[in-house]
């Protein structure tokens, strides 16, 4: 098979195991439409599954940032993921002298690029099952795939679900996750 041929059947395949909502225009978030034509903040704010992302992420000072140009891709967790913390650890982050570590943190969520499931499927797969990411905080993931979904491993071994992909911003893309990723301990 040429090379051409191999990546037209490899992008096929890939497709296929794209997670439902991948492509979806205005696809719904916690209740709200997530417009192509705002940006990661915007749609964010609009989401009531992440509002304790949203409250992270003004308190870390990086409004500005994910407002920005990108592009970026951002790892989103819900509100619930935030939840399995132990107790007390988010309002502890939010604090102000817990900055640097809410900051460490939340762009340990965030690659300076806009990955769409199947570009990641594809490096999952090209790299022989796990694909290795580093994000803006420095953090080193690895992306597996799990039946039809991504999972992202962080340095500690906790395992993070896309429970939504593809939701296309206007300056990246987000991919909604189910738990919440920690730098190495």
């Amino acid at each position: 098979m040429s090379m051409r041929n191999s990546f037209i059947a490899a992008m096929a395949a890939v497709s296929l195991m794209s997670a439902a909502p991948a492509f979806a225009e205005n696809a719904m978030v916690g209740g709200a439409p997530m417009m192509e034509n705002k940006n990661i903040v915007e749609n964010a704010m609009n989401s009531k599954d992440h509002t304790t992302l949203v409250a992270a992420v003004k308190a870390a000072g990086l409004v500005d940032t994910l407002q920005g140009p990108g592009p970026f891709t951002v790892f989103a967790p819900t509100n619930a993921a935030f939840a399995k913390l132990p107790a007390g650890t988010v309002d502890t982050l939010l604090k102000p002298e817990n900055k640097a570590k809410l900051v460490k943190i939340l762009t340990c969520h965030v690659v300076g690029a806009n990955a769409m499931s199947t570009t990641i499927a594809g490096m999952i797969k090209d790299d022989k099952g796990a694909h290795k990411v580093t994000t803006l905080g420095g953090c080193v993931l690895t992306a597996r795939m799990m039946g039809d979904k991504i999972t992202l491993t962080d340095e500690n071994g906790s395992v993070a679900t896309v429970t939504i992909a593809d939701v296309k911003q206007s300056n990246g893309v987000i991919h909604v996750i189910d738990t919440v990723i920690l730098p190495k301990m």
